[in-house]
Formats: structure tokens, C-alpha cells, sequence
């Protein structure tokens, strides 16, 4: 525990060691941690040791399968995120560069209803020359559009487990279905589903299959608004985000026997192509998933 004495001077928390404690919350692995702030894991191993014996607390529980944060490591985070958050509202302050141009940003519906409106706005009134380009649509097309340098950054979805890209949030999958309905407990399960390469998708029907669980796909939408429909009229049920379900939407409840769905990530993928404009709107995309 820190020396809180009168008169002593207390340490100075590293905004980069917050960055690491941050990355590791998130993504629960001190290796995608560490490739996330471009630092090796034993790098990173150390940075958290310190943090921990400088505050006098264990922060995250090491365990064979994943990092979790503690109590403590808890409280931590919160006033982590706000100090980065400062960090950056403070140098925007003061750097204006005068730019303009170009830039694309790709996104699927259910991220850009998110984030979109809160980074197009910062963004706009940091680069008022600057022009984007959104495009909305599946992360597998996305995907092709980044490779071809078609597009500059682009926020897609993956499993838990991503291979590539900057992990920028992470959230739970959840069975979700119209308030008072029945479709959960009708057999064969009738599914609300986007198309094939879908994460979420790819999630329901894997977990479905290991629970001998049998199923039909009702709808297929590639929007999340097409699927709520479907729950809303209590014609299927689907795998949601826990962040996006809301009345008259309700998570399927326990009793129903659905197996779990685990949690997804969002990447932020980005092109060969460089430059300021790219990294600045990086930057802004990012700091809008710190503050969800």
C-alpha cells in the first residue's frame, strides 16, 4: 500500500504502464496485450510487476487460460482510462495541424451506431479540412477492401482470439429475444442470423452443434435493425451483444437450456497506406471505445 503520510510526495503513475494495465483488461492475454502497445510480453510482465508494487495491490490474477483483473485492479482501471482520455484531450489542444484530405473508414452497422457519431464529430472539429469516407458493411468484405488499400482503417468483428489487427473492445455475446415471447422455447430453435462469415453467426450455430440443440435459420439480415425485427416480432431469437439489447429486446434467461456464447472483439484493421490523416483517425476511433 502506498505511503499516504502528510507531507510525503506521492509517485507519478506512467500513462505507458496504464496503457499496458488497460490492453491486458481487455483483451485478458499479456501476449495480445503486448502486441497491441508493441512491447514484448515480458516487457509488458514487468511493467504491471512495478505498477503492482508501487500501489501495494495485486491488479490482475494470472490464471492458465486468461488474465483477470481484481478488485483493486478494478478501481485502477477507471481512473486509468480517464487519465489517457485527459492525455489526448489535452495534446489535441494544443495540436492543430493544419490538414486536408482524404481518409475511409469502414464499419459494420451494429460498431458505426456506436461510435461513429462521437468520432465524426471530434474528429471534424480537430480536422475541419479533412473529408471521410464510411462505408458500412460486412467485416469479411472489409477485410478485402483493407488488403486492396481500398479502405484506410476498418473496424471489423472476431472471435476471441484474434490473430491480427488492434483489439478495441471486447464484449459479451448473449441469446437474446423479444420480451414475453416463445420463440426461445420452440424447436427446431428458429434463428435470426446475418449471413455467412458472420462472427456472431459462426458463435450461435458452433455452440447450437455442441449442445445437440436443433435449429432453423429464419432470417438472415445483414443490419442488426433486420434482426431486431425479426425478435421483436417474436419470430426468432439471436446472438446480441450484451451493449446493444434493449426493450422491447430482453436476454433469453438461464432456464432455457441455450448454451453460452462467449465473447467477441472488435479490430481496428488498417492498410499498407500511411500518414497523419490515418493515424489521427485511428487515434480518435480509438479513444471512443475507451469511453464505452
Amino acid at each position: 500500500m502506498v505511503d499516504t503520510a502528510q507531507g510525503a510526495a506521492l509517485p507519478l503513475l506512467e500513462l505507458d504502464v496504464l496503457r499496458s494495465f488497460i490492453a491486458i483488461a481487455e483483451t485478458g492475454s499479456f501476449s495480445r496485450a503486448a502486441a497491441q502497445v508493441h512491447r514484448t510480453p515480458s516487457a509488458v510482465s514487468m511493467q504491471i510487476k512495478r505498477l503492482e508494487e508501487l500501489l501495494g495491490y495485486q491488479l490482475l490474477l494470472r490464471t492458465p487460460r486468461r488474465a483477470r483483473v481484481t478488485t483493486e485492479g478494478e478501481a485502477l482501471l477507471g481512473f486509468a482510462r480517464r487519465m489517457l482520455s485527459l492525455n489526448q484531450e489535452a495534446l489535441r489542444q494544443f495540436y492543430h495541424p493544419e490538414i486536408t484530405g482524404r481518409v475511409r473508414l469502414g464499419t459494420s452497422d451494429d460498431v458505426g451506431t456506436r461510435i461513429l457519431p462521437a468520432v465524426l464529430s471530434s474528429f471534424a472539429r480537430s480536422y475541419p479540412g479533412v473529408q471521410v469516407d464510411v462505408v458500412v458493411g460486412r467485416s469479411v468484405d472489409m477485410l478485402e477492401q483493407i488488403a486492396r488499400c481500398e479502405l484506410d482503417l476498418a473496424l471489423v468483428t472476431s472471435g476471441d482470439h484474434a490473430t491480427s489487427g488492434q483489439v478495441v473492445y471486447t464484449e459479451q455475446l448473449v441469446w437474446t429475444e423479444c420480451a414475453g415471447g416463445q420463440a426461445a422455447a420452440r424447436r427446431p430453435l428458429p434463428l435470426s442470423l446475418a449471413s455467412a462469415g458472420c462472427v456472431w453467426r459462426e458463435a450461435a450455430l458452433a455452440a447450437l452443434d455442441r449442445a445437440n440443440i436443433a435449429y432453423r435459420i429464419a432470417y438472415v439480415s445483414e443490419h442488426c435493425t433486420g434482426q431486431q425485427a425479426a425478435m421483436a416480432a417474436d419470430l426468432a431469437i439471436a446472438p446480441f451483444p450484451r451493449g446493444l439489447v434493449s426493450k422491447p429486446l430482453k436476454i433469453v434467461d438461464d432456464a432455457a437450456g441455450l448454451p453460452p456464447l462467449g465473447r467477441y472483439q472488435i479490430l481496428l484493421e488498417r492498410s499498407s497506406q500511411s500518414g497523419p490523416l490515418v493515424d489521427a483517425l485511428q487515434s480518435f476511433v480509438t479513444h471512443s471505445f475507451e469511453m464505452l
